[in-house]
């Protein structure tokens, strides 16, 4: 049985009474506070058990014999002794509240409590059209909306269900009959059975099923074709009654002397719905039924369109009746669709239909019969015009004339297409009607300025509307008079109500002294103007305008020059630095390639991590700077839904997605990692369909990848965050402080002004070249040779990070490297970029200091802080001659020493006592603590680094480039490509002290140590070094 629809179960038992159903069943009911009690009537119950909530629409028994619930339906079902589908019936026809009162349940009912569809004395005939009528009226009254989806999915309307009382088979009709134990219901039974619409079993023959009636000789129905809408069932799609297929189908098409056959029912009305009434089919691709064949003679047909399927069947079938109506002297005439469609597919797939199959019709070639030798091929002409005419099964009222009466004529739709005799008129008349030219001579803002000859219509208020159901607009209509002043007509009016159009065209004339049919005709130009312009305004959210621009050939040559330059790099550095961006090298190269990265399809992405007014955002800007203003979308903040309504203009694929603070978009941090990741994001939401009003569900889709750019200077961020992303640090140094001085000042030196003027044209050179880069793919032959550290999990994501940073370097260069092009298989190819040693070296170089900062333990302002506590507390030790162990010094102590704020102190120190760097001891007096370092200075050579990486210069001094790749052999044979780190005490198995952490730990701050000194450095620092060591304040300048 058909699912009854979910919401309409829950309508019923919303809507429905609770209280006086279970009151018609003779059960008293009482109030007690916001419930109603009763004696349940499904056990002897004597102190009333029966409780009944009727704003929740829930029944219960309260007795521990009995706990029976539910709701109104199961009350019905369980008290009537009637099934759920029986129960839901009941009620929703409104027979839930009649009968005697009785509070004796039933087991199960043997008497019918619906109305029966079928009298028990109507003839066979009389029983058959009402049980088709009870069918019509299920699918008719929207009872079964499966049904209806159905048929309007194969394109068949609500016209063609009433024409052709087309029902549907949804199990209900044995709910409505008398059971077979009574002899009135056996006698209808018996018949129904007779009839083919009940099987032995007493179940419907058609169930589940669409059923179209057909019309045998005299008006009888001959038979009825049912057709499943369940095309997954295990059951026969298309069935018939039992007994012989007697009857026409549509036998008004044979009125016309040419007519359509096709294979199938729903084909024949597929060519119906369309505007070509004069169609019947033949049940099947074989030869026409004598029947159809007697009736096409008689009416003296003359030309067949047969319309059999496209596939070996129906061409075979075609061949069959094209022989049977050439012996008889009728042309025959080929529908030729698609291979492998029929009429209801080609229909579905190519619209409009009316047009479509008018097109097939008037190239269907001759086949046999009569004046074939005349006809040349491919020149059939389509069917002679007829009347739009159907038939109409009669109701049951009118079965006494259904035989004399002639089918109703049924109205012929607007835009139909009549088929015509010639395919040359046939195209002259499907030529659009000549539109007079409208002028917009202005478009701007909510203002729009239509010129048609001497009159001019002035519309505003377009944009106010949101849908084509309605075009309220205010329209100024104006006409220039010769020798006198303008006349003028202004007045609100809904363009889509022709009574407002029509009051419009009225006062209009009689204010302009225009003819009205003059003013009609400029409204109707008016109308259509604002219709499209309507309808591209709402279609520009869904399908954006993409404004690419265009590289000149002076702008290509130049950017050619810089992607083919040999130190491309270096030239990339060298420009920062002309734009006003000093020092920061590694952090400029590191964001200059991670940007380029966004081509690539898993993008690179980055923080930049420093404390307040360090130059963290002149960094970020400064790169940006470099990308092409189309290619990159920039937020101070974002809110925690707003990356998923990011479509349209705003699409993110393939761009820089930079966002001024972590902290503003912290309540993104989920979306933003999840688009890293997966390359996308998705949501369904809730909202307000605009043409029903009603709550659906909307699917929000943001296509990746995107390249990530963020700024923070938060100390702790998000873990899950921060592995994603390559973290870079800003220089705050007091050399890095007083070389943005000077850039500062030299912003006003005339030198300073030509700078400031240059930078438009270095900036201009190096979008032009973003954007003659391609998104290739990389060929890496060394990539089963390369290595990575693979002591901790979350390297797999950093190896990651490791590769795209050589491929993002590769791809930077594709104009120097060589392009492949590679067969993938079923003829596609692709062209990739191979990748080189030196493309290699460079991304080294760079992860170093990158990602040895990554994948540290601590963050580099700790370490950094680590470092001058050590200094300190190793001068103290050597000036007095104590051990390490003895030494104990305060936050203030080191707040005068460092130079560093308190509220900094606070958080780096608490990070260094968690990692176990220092030890808090009680202090001698009051409750303070003071501090003792438990760390040895172990591998403060001031170089980040990461171990296990490939030795690229052993690769070089192997051989040429053209036996690299015996080279990279050699290297895996025996060679450990790591040598160049055994030195370095990251390498080792072991730390090199008992609190080592595992990667180089020194962001290089203090000069002497990038310089070569000595770890073991005990002098006191001086002034000068305690004011090199504390934070500045300052900022890349970007001129």
């Amino acid at each position: 049985m058909p699912m009854i629809p979910e919401e309409e179960i829950e309508r019923v038992k919303r809507e429905i009474d609770l209280g006086a159903v279970i009151r018609a069943r003779g059960v008293e009911l009482k109030a007690q506070g916001g419930d109603l009690v009763g004696r349940c009537p499904f056990h002897d119950d004597h102190d009333p058990s029966l409780r009944v909530t009727p704003g929740k629409g829930l029944w219960r028994c309260m007795s521990a014999a009995c706990g029976a619930t539910g709701n109104v339906i199961q009350f019905v079902q369980k008290f009537d002794g009637v099934s759920f589908r029986h129960a839901y019936e009941l009620l929703k026809n409104g027979a839930g509240f009649t009968g005697a009162p009785t509070c004796a349940p039933v087991k199960k009912t043997t008497v019918p409590k619906l109305p029966p569809p079928v009298q028990p004395d109507a003839d066979d005939q009389a029983a058959l059209r009402q049980v088709l009528d009870y069918y019509h009226e299920r699918l008719r009254t929207n009872e079964n909306p499966a049904a209806l989806a159905y048929l309007k999915k194969r394109g068949i309307g609500a016209e063609a269900i009433e024409a052709f009382r087309i029902g549907f088979v949804d199990r209900t009709l044995g709910l409505r009959l008398p059971q077979a134990n009574r002899k009135e219901g056996a006698a209808i039974r018996e018949r129904l059975q007779r009839l083919g619409i009940l099987r032995e079993t007493g179940h419907e023959h058609l169930r589940g099923r669409v059923v179209f009636p057909v019309i045998a000789e005299g008006g009888a129905i001959g038979t009825v074709y049912g057709r499943a809408i369940d095309d997954g069932g295990k059951h026969d799609r298309h069935l018939f009654l039992p007994g012989p297929q007697r009857g026409i189908f549509n036998p008004a098409a044979l009125r016309s002397p040419e007519v359509i056959v096709t294979e199938g029912i729903i084909d024949a009305l597929t060519f119906w719905c369309a505007g070509f009434r004069h169609v019947t089919t033949g049940y099947s691709a074989k030869a026409l039924p004598e029947e159809l064949l007697d009736a096409l003679l008689a009416a003296k047909v003359s030309r067949v369109f047969i319309a059999f399927d496209r596939d070996l069947a129906g061409d075979k079938g075609a061949a069959e009746v094209a022989a049977q109506l050439a012996e008889r002297g009728v042309d025959c005439l080929r529908v030729l669709f698609p291979h492998g469609q029929d009429a209801n597919a080609y229909a579905l797939a190519v619209t409009p239909a009316e047009k479509s199959l008018g097109v097939l019709l008037r190239a269907a070639p001759l086949l046999e019969g009569k004046g074939s030798a005349l006809a040349a091929p491919g020149r059939g002409s389509a069917p002679a015009p007829v009347d739009a005419s159907t038939l109409r099964v009669p109701a049951s009222s009118l079965a006494a004339k259904a035989a004399s009466e002639a089918a109703p004529v049924a109205p012929e739709r607007e835009g139909t297409p009549t088929p015509t005799a010639e395919p040359q008129r046939a195209a002259r008349e499907e030529k659009p009607e000549t539109v007079p030219s409208v002028i917009v001579a202005k478009n701007e803002g909510d203002e729009i300025v239509l010129a048609l000859g001497d009159r001019t219509w002035t519309v505003r208020g377009l944009a106010k509307n949101t849908g084509f159901e309605s075009l309220k607009v205010t329209l100024r209509l104006v006409c220039e008079c010769p020798g006198g002043s303008p006349r003028w007509h202004l007045d609100q009016v809904d363009l889509c109500v022709a009574r407002q159009r029509a009051a419009f065209i009225e006062a209009a004339a009689v204010e302009t002294a225009l003819r009205p049919e003059l003013v009609k005709r400029d409204l109707g130009h008016v109308l259509r103007t604002l219709e499209a312009m309507q309808a591209e305004r709402l279609k520009a959210p869904a399908q954006p305008k993409k404004d690419e621009p265009q590289v000149s050939a002076q702008e290509r040559e130049g950017a050619l020059a810089l992607l083919r330059d040999p130190k491309l790099l270096d030239r990339i550095l060298a420009d920062f630095a002309a734009c006003g961006v000093v020092g920061e090298e590694t952090n400029k190269l590191v964001g200059y390639l991670a940007a380029v990265s966004r081509k690539l399809d898993n993008p690179l992405a980055v923080i930049v991590q420093s404390t307040s007014a360090a130059g963290k955002s002149a960094l970020m800007e400064a790169v940006l700077a470099f990308v092409p203003p189309e290619e990159r979308v920039k937020y101070s903040a974002l809110t925690g839904q707003a990356l998923y309504y990011l479509g349209g203009e705003s699409n993110l694929k393939h761009k820089i997605l930079a966002i001024v603070e972590e902290e503003g978009a912290e309540k993104a941090s989920y979306a933003l990692k999840l688009l890293q990741s997966e390359g996308e994001l998705s949501i369904a939401s809730t909202g307000k369909d605009p043409h029903t009003g009603r709550m659906v569900t909307q699917e929000y889709r943001v296509e990746g990848p995107v390249m990530i750019f963020l700024t923070t200077t938060a100390v702790d961020i998000d873990e899950e965050l921060l592995n994603r992303c390559l973290v870079l640090t800003v220089d705050e140094s007091r050399e890095q402080t007083r070389r943005i001085h000077a850039q500062q000042r030299a912003r006003y030196t005339l030198d300073g002004i030509r700078a400031s003027e240059s930078k438009a044209a270095v900036l201009a050179l190096h979008r032009a070249a973003q954007r003659l880069l391609r998104p290739l793919r990389v060929f890496n032959p060394y990539a089963d040779r390369l290595t990575f550290l693979d002591d901790k999990t979350r390297t797999r994501r950093d190896h990651t990070k490791y590769l795209q940073l050589i491929a993002t370097v590769a791809v930077l260069h594709q104009h120097q490297r060589e392009i492949r092009a590679i067969d993938c298989g079923g003829g596609k190819r692709a062209e990739c970029v191979v990748a080189t040693l030196d493309d290699i070296a460079a991304a080294n170089a760079l992860a170093h200091e990158t990602l040895g900062r990554c994948l540290d333990e601590m963050p580099p302002q700790t370490r950094r802080l680590l470092a001058l506590i050590e200094r300190e507390v190793a001068a103290r030790c050597t000036a007095a001659k104590m051990e390490r162990g003895d030494v104990r010094f305060t936050r203030r102590q080191v707040r005068e020493a460092t130079g560093w704020s308190n509220t900094q102190l606070h958080v780096h120190l608490a990070r260094l006592v968690e990692l176990e760097y220092l030890l808090t001891h009680r202090a001698e007096y009051g409750q303070g603590f003071v501090y003792e370092l438990v760390y040895d200075g172990s591998g403060k050579d001031g170089a980040r680094f990461v171990s296990g990486l490939l030795d690229v210069e052993r690769l070089r001094r192997t051989g040429s480039d053209g036996a690299q790749s015996d080279a990279v052999a050699s290297v895996g044979a025996g060679t450990s490509p790591c040598d160049y780190d055994e030195k370095r005490s990251g390498s080792a198995e072991a730390f090199s002290g008992s609190i080592r952490a595992a990667f180089g730990p020194s962001s290089g701050v203090f000069p002497d140590s990038r310089n070569g000194g000595s770890s073991s450095e005990t002098s006191v620092p001086d002034a000068a070094a305690r004011e090199n060591a504390r934070p500045q304040s300052g900022e890349n300048a970007a001129a």
